[in-house]
């Protein structure tokens, strides 16, 4: 069975922030570095390297970062494009070759740079470039939406008030702050903690700016740069060490409403293994948005007390190919006995569900 045996990232900085000079490579190969170190393997034991990256940077990222962390060359590197779902979808692809036997040591997981990622444009009916910020996640417009807009779609729908919204996000920076520790955290640029952690308070997130319906920046997870990885191998490297990948899944669902995907996901994560939510010590719900995170807890029946206990994305940051692999992280350092599980979900109706134990 494979086994993550270390798990690193960087801390998570706004759009513009700390990192905003990095390149892809920068971000990742400090933190491949770091779990390579801390797994006590060297870089000529690593077989592959796998990183999501959503923004298009090209190049193929993951061979970038495999060659400025000083792997072999023969490390060819395998970057996917899943978006939010993309650094846990690394992870489940490391444990398969793992596995399989077809790789001993995998490292996996995601890396983006906000700041940094490239203008893009497509050619108009005149033949002039016409620019654009979000890709196509379908092939038909009309059931394409804008991701605060699918969000402010789905409180309407399951009638989560704003008011709610804004508790969840405030718990969420105050579960974040009373983190005395962050040991998960590669210090880069000088930056040891997560940068837009902050004092959140309802007065405070009552003037924050709408994004759509009751969606608000304060209840939206901020765009961000920041890398993270593990190291995958198999249980005869592990040695009795580390985080057993017990299984996991990726699901499709309704384009026009994924946030709610996950919830399928981990049922089916869930099911697959004969647990249930009850099952679980430890739980990573992505927080792109507030009421994405409380939908995908009520719907996958899991317990509010377990879940993202050291704050989430809306007191990070969402660093989109990275924000899936952070999930893994933070349950390699928290999660000190039994099973735990992280779930997101992305663009295009994707959910991602993976579960572990210690």
């Amino acid at each position: 069975m494979a086994v993550i045996l270390a798990a690193r990232r960087t801390a998570v900085a706004p759009r513009g922030g700390a990192f905003a000079r990095l390149r892809i490579e920068d971000l990742g190969a400090a933190v491949l570095r770091a779990v390579l170190a801390d797994a006590g393997l060297a870089a000529e034991a690593v077989d592959e390297v796998i990183v999501a990256n959503a923004l298009g940077a090209g190049g193929n990222p993951a061979r970038r970062v495999a060659l400025a962390a000083g792997l072999p060359e023969r490390v060819a590197g395998l970057t996917i494009d899943r978006q939010c779902a993309g650094g846990l979808d690394a992870i489940l692809l490391a444990r398969a070759l793992v596995d399989s036997g077809a790789a001993e040591v995998v490292v996996a997981g995601g890396v983006e740079s906000y700041s940094l990622r490239p203008l893009r444009a497509m050619p108009g009916a005149d033949g002039q470039p016409v620019p654009y910020d979000q890709a196509p996640f379908t092939p038909w417009p009309a059931r394409d939406p804008e991701m605060g807009a699918a969000a402010a779609a789905l409180a309407d729908r399951l009638g989560i008030a704003g008011a709610a919204q804004v508790d969840w996000a405030v718990q969420s920076h105050a579960r974040a702050r009373a983190v005395a520790d962050w040991p998960e955290i590669v210090a880069l640029s000088g930056v040891t903690r997560d940068a837009f952690t902050r004092e959140l308070t309802p007065a405070v997130a009552g003037r924050a700016r709408v994004v759509a319906g009751s969606v608000t920046a304060a209840t939206a997870a901020v765009a961000a740069d920041a890398a993270a990885l593990v190291v995958v191998v198999s249980d005869r490297t592990a040695a009795g060490r580390g985080l057993r990948l017990l299984g996991g899944l990726t699901l499709g669902g309704d384009p026009e409403e994924p946030g709610l995907v996950p919830v399928a996901a981990i049922a089916a994560a869930l099911g697959g293994l004969g647990l249930r939510p009850a099952d679980l010590a430890m739980a990573e719900v992505m927080e792109a948005y507030a009421v994405q995170a409380m939908a995908c807890v009520a719907g996958g029946g899991l317990d509010p007390a377990i879940v993202n206990i050291g704050g989430g994305a809306l007191a990070r940051g969402h660093p989109i190919g990275a924000s899936g692999a952070i999930l893994a992280v933070r349950l390699f350092h928290g999660l000190r006995a039994g099973k735990g599980l992280a779930a997101i979900a992305a663009a295009g109706g994707l959910g991602t569900a993976l579960v572990v134990a210690r």
